[in-house]
Formats: structure tokens, C-alpha cells, sequence
């Protein structure tokens, strides 16, 4: 189908004579070859989004329909990739065109040369159907790369393959209704549909991130999803990789949406140096990356999220856990924004497209637990968390409040925090995790019996400081009860000891939720001990210069293989308090 350009509008071209194409069909513009979608058609004339610079271009310039809609290729390959918006690999155009993306080039997306070892799983005569495992290829040394039935093929395998192999040469053969199939390791899919499954189920599991203000106060489920909002510098790039090395997930897909190119920097330096404490081996060998960064073309920043997704829900589908960051959903919708100009559409709320709640609603439900295709019970995850980027830190503006409405776990972050350095400066006043109640149990049973207790102390301790807050600025501290200044204290300690965590520091980069729970034991045990020796009539001042409050402070630099000095601590906790009244011990 060939069409002729009519308009030009900066990445938006209308193009007639298109009367035959199909929405969100790809398509390649004038001698130049510039890849474009079709976003609206009206009558034989098709509004074309186009991925790359379109400066020179003109009215009367052809444009050719490729039949196909935007997909992304999932094969042996993938990990460890570095991806732009719409999966051209970086270091490919870096081999073959030097260091500038130049306009209409045509790298394959995935290596055609390179072979992999396939080991079969499946066996001649076996009836298989869409997500049966027809055999693995060990892609990292920390990924088994599951080779699964292409969705809508069923049948019987007639002959299958072991030995190296390319992503395009025929592993397998299935004798199916409509004939003889052949079966290669590489697949396609459409970036803007789901992929299908069995069942969606409601998560479980936490997530476990090693960040103690996540893990214990704003936990996110398996499956679950979560923003991040917060002011220039306030920290949520730094937030996000800190998931993205420490989560527990099987795989990561970081999709850096219109950020700056230093921040993606930082990335590809830091990951590969990275050990994962899971396997030891460095961090790229389970992780995607997307660098969509904000000097590249507006356009492909809204493909980027649908193509992060996309490879997240493939991994899914072989039974893995897969945690998604998008890095900022607030540059993304600012593509929408410009595009929905472009197409002079009725503009919503601050001129962004009254479409925009749907759009990201589109985007956040493809996260979920679910059992996947196949004859086997797998079950895999997408657990989905979006940075939200207002101006100024105002979370009244439209892409914040349409993401609260979505997601189930909301991380504020605080500019007053982060001024004072504490990081990560998620503002425990204002954030929230719907997920708490229903993973309470998984905690119970694989933290500690008293987890739940210990959270609800710190939160109440730390709504109780807020509170105390507004005397204290009247009167001082000096006019409150010793009971009111214990609780500062406290509270003091929980923000500075518990919560304030060093990202760059080797030790207190990751805590496991056993330490966690360690640690906040030792704070909670003072604050009762120290209560009940206040009420038998305690030196309060000799009480805040114990040597032991500096023991506590210092309980976040234990190595987690010395986590038996937590309970000498606590030994010392009830002995130095004892020792001040010389009260029983009612432990």
C-alpha cells in the first residue's frame, strides 16, 4: 500500500491514499525509510506517528504500509540487551552506523548470526499446544531461556532438534490441522496487545526489595504495582535502581522513558559491575535495558513503556517473576500530550489528552500474577513500578492523580527529606501500600511471628512525632512529659537509624527482611524498657546516654552473616536499662 504525504507536523504526518492500512499498522516514510505508526485514520488519509527526526521531509513524498503492526522480537538474545523505544539494539547501530543514530537505518533487533545451544524438553509424538515448553537455551549463566509454543499453534511434534541453532533456523516441526508447522526460537508480538494467559490471580508474595522503608512499612506484592512520585531531586531514579538491583525478581526490564541521558549512563556502568547477591554473577546477565533518553525523538518515548511490557510479559509466560521499571511515565505522557495536540484532539486537563487515565490504566494492568498458557501449572509475575515526575512535586497534576487511581502502592517522596538528606526520602506521613493487610500472613510465616506488631509500632511512633511536632515548635521539648520526649527519641531512631539507608554503602545497600525485623526489635525493646524505668522513676537523661543507643544506631552496618550480634544488643538493651533503676526485669 503506498500513500502520499499531504502534512507535516513535526513527528506527526498525514499521509493519504492509505484507504487499505489498519490502525497501528506500521509504516516506512518517503526515500528515507522512517518508521512510523498509524494512529487515527479517517476516510484513505492515516495520521502517521513517526519514531524518527522528520525535519526535511515534505508534502507529495511516499509512504509504504508494511501490513504488520508494531511488534517487538522475543528470542535468545534479549537479556543483557540495550534497547531504544521501539527494540533497535544500541550496540548494533553503534557497530554498524559509529555513535549517532542516524534517520532510517535497519538493524536487526535481535542477532541473526549468533547460535545457541537448545537442549529439547519436548518429545517426538507429544501433543503440545500455545505456551507448552518445547525446549531451553541457557542464555546467561543465571537465565534458562524457556522456547515455548507460538500463541495459536496446536499439535503434535513430529520432529524436534538438539544442538546450536540461530534465532531463525527451525528447532522443531508440529503436524497441526492446517499442515506441517516449523518452529524457530523467535517469535513476534504486537507491543500494544497483552499477551494471553490461563487466569489472573490476586498476589500473594512480597517482593522483597532490601529497602527497609519498602519492605516494612510500603511493601509491594508479587505482581503488584506501585508509583513513585516525588520533585526534581527528590530521588527516584536513585529509588529505582535500587530495585532494579536488589529486587527480588528473576528477571528486570528498565525502561529509562525520556530521562536524561546521564541517568542511562549510570546504568550501563553500574549494572554490569554489579554482583547479584542471589548468584553472584553481575546484574546484566537477568536485566533489559530500554534507553529512551530525553534527546531522542518524543515518539518513541510512548512505545518504549508498550515495549518494555511486552518482553516483561514473555518472561512472564515461561514461568519467571519479572519486575518492570518505567523511568518516568510523566515523559511518556508528555508524548502523549504532543501527539494529541498534533492531531488538534479536544484537549483534557492541562492540555493533556482526556484519554490519558485509560492509557496508563492500559499500561499498569498488564502487571499481575497470572497462570500462564501451557499444559503444565506455571505461574508467572509482572510487578509494575512507575516513576511519576510532577513539576514542582505538585501531586494534584494530572498524570499523578490518574496514576493514584490505578496503583496499589503509592511511595511519596519529600523534597524536605531529601534537603535534609535522608534518603530514601520516602515521606512515611503521605504513602501507603494496599497490599500490607494481604501479605501480612506470608510475613508471619516467613519474617517473624511479631512483624506486624513491630510495623504498627513504627508507624504509630512516627504519627505520634508529627503530632508532638506542633508543640514542640510552640513550647520546646523541654515542656513535654519524659513519656512525649521518649517518644521523639524513638521516633528520631526509627528515621535516622532504621529508615535512613546509604544506597552506595556495601553493607547497608540491602537488608534482608530478617535483619529487618532484628533491627526494629532492638528499637521497639528500648522504647518498653526505657518506658517502664521512666515509670519506676529512671534518670531520663542517663537513659538517652547509654552506651547501647549507639549499638542500635549501628545494628544497620552488621553483615547479614553476623546477625546473632542483634541478640547480644538486645541482652545489653535490658541489662543497661536494669542497671539504671535497678527495677525487675519484666521481659
Amino acid at each position: 500500500m503506498q500513500g502520499k504525504i499531504v502534512k507535516v507536523s513535526g513527528p506527526l504526518i498525514v499521509a493519504e491514499n492509505m484507504a487499505d492500512s489498519r490502525m497501528y499498522d506500521v509504516v516506512r516514510v518517503s526515500d528515507k525509510k522512517l518508521i512510523g505508526e498509524i494512529i487515527e485514520l479517517r476516510g484513505d488519509k492515516a495520521s502517521i506517528q513517526v519514531y524518527e527526526e522528520t525535519s526535511g521531509l515534505g508534502p507529495g513524498e511516499a509512504v509504504e504500509s508494511t501490513g504488520a503492526p508494531l511488534s517487538v522480537e522475543l528470542a535468545p538474545g534479549l537479556i543483557g540487551g540495550i534497547f531504544d523505544g521501539i527494540q533497535r539494539p544500541l550496540t548494533g547501530i553503534y557497530a554498524e552506523y559509529g555513535d549517532r543514530i542516524t534517520r532510517g537505518i535497519s538493524v536487526d533487533n535481535l542477532d541473526r548470526e549468533k547460535k545457541w545451544d537448545f537442549v529439547p524438553a519436548a518429545t517426538v509424538g507429544e501433543e503440545v499446544c500455545a505456551g507448552d515448553i518445547l525446549g531451553s537455551v541457557q542464555e546467561t549463566a543465571v537465565v534458562s531461556h524457556k522456547i515455548m509454543v507460538p500463541y495459536g499453534l496446536k499439535g503434535k511434534v513430529k520432529s524436534i532438534s538438539s544442538g546450536a541453532f540461530t534465532i531463525t533456523e527451525t528447532i522443531a516441526v508440529l503436524e497441526t490441522d492446517a499442515g506441517e508447522k516449523e518452529v524457530a526460537m523467535l517469535q513476534r508480538w504486537p507491543v500494544r496487545k497483552g499477551r494471553p494467559y490461563k487466569e489472573k490471580k490476586s498476589p500473594s508474595m512480597p517482593m522483597i526489595t532490601g529497602q527497609r522503608v519498602i519492605d516494612t512499612l510500603f511493601p509491594i506484592a508479587k505482581g503488584g504495582v506501585a508509583a513513585v512520585p516525588g520533585p526534581f531531586g527528590s530521588g527516584k531514579t536513585v529509588v529505582q535502581h535500587q530495585l532494579a538491583k536488589w529486587a527480588d525478581a528473576d528477571i528486570i526490564v528498565y525502561i529509562g522513558c525520556g530521562e536524561r541521558g546521564n541517568e542511562m549512563t549510570d546504568v550501563l556502568n553500574e549494572f554490569p559491575a554489579l554482583k547479584d547477591p542471589k548468584t553472584g554473577e553481575p546484574l546484566m546477565k537477568r536485566t533489559v535495558l530500554i534507553a529512551n533518553t530525553s534527546d531522542m525523538p518524543v515518539a518513541a518515548r510512548e512505545a518504549s513503556i508498550y515495549t518494555g511490557i511486552t518482553i516483561a510479559e514473555y518472561f512472564r509466560d515461561m514461568g519467571m517473576n519479572v519486575a518492570i521499571m518505567a523511568d518516568s511515565t510523566s515523559r511518556w505522557a508528555e508524548a502523549l500530550r504532543e501527539m494529541s495536540g498534533r492531531l488538534e484532539e479536544m484537549p483534557g486537563e492541562e492540555g493533556y489528552p482526556a484519554y490519558l487515565s485509560g492509557r496508563l490504566a492500559e499500561f499498569y494492568e498488564r502487571a499481575g500474577v497470572v497462570k500462564v498458557l501451557g499444559g503444565d501449572d506455571r505461574e508467572g509475575s509482572v510487578t509494575a513500578i512507575g516513576a511519576v515526575s510532577p513539576a514542582g512535586g505538585d501531586l494534584s497534576e494530572p498524570v499523578a492523580q490518574a496514576t493514584l487511581r490505578i496503583v496499589k502502592v503509592f511511595w511519596g517522596l519529600s523534597s524536605s527529606l531529601a534537603y535534609r538528606r535522608h534518603f530514601p526520602a520516602i515521606d512515611w506521613l503521605i504513602s501507603y501500600s494496599l497490599y500490607a493487610d494481604k501479605l501480612a500472613d506470608w510475613y508471619v510465616k516467613n519474617a517473624s511471628a511479631d512483624f506486624i506488631r513491630l510495623r504498627a509500632f513504627a508507624m504509630q511512633i512516627l504519627q505520634e512525632e508529627a503530632e508532638l511536632d506542633e508543640i514542640v515548635r510552640l513550647v520546646g521539648a523541654d515542656a513535654l512529659s519524659y513519656k512525649d520526649r521518649l517518644t521523639l527519641e524513638t521516633a528520631k531512631s526509627i528515621r535516622e537509624d532504621y529508615l535512613h539507608q546509604n544506597a552506595f554503602h556495601e553493607t547497608d545497600t540491602y537488608t534482608s527482611i530478617e535483619k529487618q525485623c532484628g533491627m526494629l526489635r532492638l528499637i521497639y525493646d528500648f522504647h518498653r524498657l526505657a518506658i517502664d524505668a521512666i515509670n519506676r522513676g529512671a534518670d531520663f537523661n542517663a537513659l538517652l546516654t547509654l552506651p547501647v543507643r549507639e549499638k542500635i544506631g549501628r545494628a544497620k552496618y552488621i553483615e547479614e552473616k553476623n546477625l546473632s550480634e542483634l541478640a547480644t544488643i538486645a541482652k545489653e538493651i535490658k541489662e543497661q536499662v536494669k542497671s539504671l533503676d535497678g527495677g525487675e526485669d519484666n521481659v
